[in-house]
């Protein structure tokens, strides 16, 4: 996969450490978590599709882990570094077997299709 990134060279080496730094104890503690556990969401309170896809893994029976980052309101720099770190732009981030899958729309696509289950479980026969 191919995205626009700013080249290393292009930022001023000043600013660098701060880049590198930006939140993240909690960037370490997503990716902990991901390499921890099979199924992930990172969400924030308050968002009705963060709770979708809760509501969406439990009636399929698949276990989560969840991590909330604040609301509207509250840690959006939480939330901004975990974007720049996964690449995804919204909330709530689902990972399966420390795959990026999407978010509430993708994992409904998935369970729609009978295919979240075997996501699961093939990554366990591996």
């Amino acid at each position: 996969m191919s995205r626009p990134l700013l080249n290393e060279s292009n930022v001023h080496p000043h600013i660098r450490p701060r880049m590198q730094g930006f939140h993240q104890s909690v960037v370490q503690t997503v990716q902990d978590t991901v390499n921890q556990h099979g199924v992930v969401v990172i969400g924030m309170a308050q968002n009705p599709v963060c709770k979708k896809v809760r509501k969406n893994l439990v009636q399929a029976d698949i276990p989560f882990e969840y991590l909330e980052y604040g609301s509207y309101l509250k840690k959006w720099k939480q939330r901004l570094a975990i974007k720049m770190w996964s690449g995804w732009p919204t909330f709530p981030q689902v990972f399966i077997n420390g795959q990026l899958a999407g978010g509430n729309h993708e994992i409904e696509q998935l369970i729609k299709r009978d295919e979240l289950a075997g996501l699961i479980e093939g990554a366990h026969n591996n």
